[in-house]
């Protein structure tokens, strides 16, 4: 049978304290027990359904991360207060001094900046590769490798990993394969496709009102346990707790995660198929010119399409910021980082979210000045914004011709 995540999330049923249709809020930071004893299990982890302190874990983050895990198609889950709460903890716990990484080097600015100049300070050092080219990256694997780390769709250049060769390659050499898969949630299972761990930024589509920073790490009971380890677990030793009233209004999105992943997915793929008619240099992993496109066929959950982010070039870092500007005046969207929200969002990663990495590097992996990243929206009438947007483009040279 094929997975459907969006009837897992659909099938979990919660009871608020009075009948709600909505599970009760936990507000608390710390709870009490009718006995000493029961707080001594609970602290050595023997007392199911007890909490102690909610930086160890509070009913409204364990409902969360319920849903989450049954979207992924994982034992378990635990949420954290971003996406690099998420990050950083999983890949602490899997490596230790000594250890290495073999990561994708078109990741998202914050991983990248995490693994290239802070992990070397604590003995575990990464190597860069073109993840989409599987000898490239097995020849990249030595004895102290660990964990192989990519993005389902990079981050911002929009490459597909090959999440099932990946998988071969990880049980081969007895590594992990962790896979953010925050640009494509519900279209892509890494778990189903081989992965041991997905990760999400929940502040982006999950959520998708941005007005949340939060993360989660999908994959097995063992690990998250591990994770959460009073002793030595480094998502409860880091302390990237998520607040109790951000996971309950989470939890509440994440509900209507599968009309808007729809919704995103058609308005990018329409703009991407009239833009690249339009003879602009289009990257989108619904077009049949990416170089990946039938590998994302391949592993695809069809009906939620190939996502909401697409990029363009328009040739020049100045020519980016006078169209973002004003599509920005003419309510197109919102010149601004992150994406997932209801309103097109866009940005010149080269000097935004991919920031952190220096300008050779971006040379070398094809990030040019003039590149655009769009989160595209919820658009209604998705013909009338690409027809203002070609507008834009025209008045300022980009496109040569007024016709729609």
């Amino acid at each position: 049978m094929k997975f459907k995540p969006a009837n897992n999330i659909q099938d979990l049923q919660y009871f608020g304290e009075f009948g709600g249709v909505n599970p009760s809020i936990s507000d608390s930071s710390t709870y009490t027990f009718l006995s000493a004893k029961t707080m001594f299990d609970t602290f050595e982890g023997n007392a199911d359904g007890c909490y102690l302190y909610s930086r160890h874990s509070s009913p409204s983050n364990l409902y969360l991360g319920e849903a989450l895990a049954a979207m992924e198609g994982t034992e378990t889950a635990t949420v954290t207060a971003s996406g690099m709460g998420a990050i950083t903890p999983v890949l602490l716990q899997l490596c230790d001094a000594g250890d290495h990484i073999v990561s994708s080097r078109t990741i998202y600015g914050g991983t990248y900046a995490f693994l290239k100049n802070f992990t070397p300070r604590l003995g575990i050092n990464t190597t860069f590769v073109d993840i989409t080219k599987l000898d490239v990256v097995e020849a990249a694997i030595t004895p102290k490798t660990k964990v192989l780390y990519c993005e389902s769709v990079s981050n911002p250049l929009l490459e597909v990993a090959d999440i099932k060769g990946l998988a071969q390659l990880a049980k081969k050499h007895n590594l992990k394969l962790v896979v953010d898969n925050t640009f494509s949630p519900l279209s892509i299972s890494p778990v189903k496709l081989g992965a041991d761990i997905v990760i999400h930024s929940l502040t982006k589509f999950i959520n998708g009102s941005s007005d949340t920073v939060g993360g989660v790490v999908c994959g097995s009971q063992e690990l998250i346990d591990d994770l959460r380890n009073v002793n030595d677990g480094a998502a409860m030793l880091l302390g990237s707790t998520m607040d109790s009233l951000r996971s309950a209004s989470v939890l509440k999105n994440l509900r209507t995660l599968h009309i808007r992943m729809q919704q995103h997915s058609y308005n990018a793929t329409y703009l991407a198929e009239k833009f690249e008619n339009d003879g602009l240099k289009t990257v989108y992993p619904g077009l049949a010119s990416h170089p990946s496109h039938e590998l994302f066929k391949s592993m695809m959950n069809e009906k939620y399409g190939f996502g909401g982010m697409m990029t363009i070039d328009v040739g020049s870092l100045d020519k980016a910021n006078a169209l973002m500007e004003l599509m920005q005046e003419r309510n197109l969207g919102y010149l601004a980082v992150s994406l997932g929200f209801y309103k097109t969002l866009f940005s010149a990663p080269g000097s935004s979210t991919s920031s952190e990495i220096p300008e050779e590097e971006q040379e070398a992996m094809g990030l040019s000045d003039g590149l655009i990243r769009f989160s595209i929206g919820l658009d209604a009438d998705i013909e009338r914004t690409y027809k203002m947007m070609k507008t834009c483009m025209v008045e300022l040279g980009i496109l040569k011709t007024q016709m729609v």
